[in-house]
């Protein structure tokens, strides 16, 4: 390896931590900002996908775990995996909070009013408009770039284990724009325990999706655990918490 590509190699982590940090922002201010940069989201889960296209070259995407799953069997175990990961959020959330504001799926329930006016609108309609791009841009901005890029890049210079905690915390704590953090007319405030709770409950569903994308070889499983996440989160967020 001649020297240029080590140099490019030994900074490969600290650009990715610089881009967490943007796309951070970019998310905190599509979901807490005013309702007329909400485009914001889809901008930032695309520009995630696309990292490892523009910054690595094919080797570099194939260690990302841009490849093919090879064996079937991860397919089904991250359908599993997803769905019931989201079913313990669901449960842990309603046991703790009911249906109050604490409870993290409530919370993303009141985002989705937020985004437009959904005035006379039936939830089989609200439920297909909010789900299809919950299966869509998150899934594979968010797994491309956690799982892969972060990863990959976080792995040049720390060890495995050290590097999945990393990004598996950033993750956690980039959701607290989902849950935990509120913008109101007094200011920013901060739902201190169920927040705590719901970025536990992240990082641990992250540490599940990087056991997929490891284990398999391959981003693919860890993308279907995600959107089957999503998918259930939807389901019941629109079957029993939607009013």
């Amino acid at each position: 390896m001649n020297t240029r590509a080590q140099t490019r190699l030994s900074s490969l982590w600290q650009i990715a931590i610089v881009l967490a940090v943007v796309f951070a922002a970019t998310r905190a201010t599509g979901m807490l900002g005013p309702r007329g940069l909400r485009w914001m989201l889809p901008l930032g889960f695309t520009l995630m996908a696309l990292v490892p296209f523009v910054l690595l070259d094919a080797a570099g995407r194939r260690a990302a775990g841009l490849v093919w799953s090879a064996s079937a069997r991860w397919w089904l175990i991250a359908i599993a995996a997803g769905s019931a990961a989201s079913l313990a959020c669901f449960a842990l959330g309603y046991a703790l909070f009911g249906t109050s504001g604490d409870n993290w799926f409530v919370t993303i329930a009141s985002n989705y009013r937020q985004t437009m006016d959904t005035t006379g609108w039936s939830v089989a309609r609200l439920h297909l408009f909010f789900t299809i791009p919950a299966l869509i841009f998150s899934p594979i901005g968010e797994e491309i770039f956690f799982r892969g890029y972060l990863q990959y890049a976080l792995e040049r210079r720390f060890s495995v284990r050290a590097s999945t905690i990393g990004e598996c915390a950033a993750f956690g704590v980039v959701h607290l724009c989902h849950h935990g953090l509120l913008l109101t007319v007094a200011g920013l405030s901060v739902r201190a325990v169920s927040g705590a709770i719901w970025v536990a409950l992240m990082f641990c569903t992250a540490l599940l999706f990087a056991y997929l994308r490891k284990s398999s070889g391959s981003l693919l499983p860890a993308i279907t655990a995600h959107v089957c996440f999503n998918l259930v989160m939807n389901l019941t967020i629109f079957g029993f918490l939607w009013v």
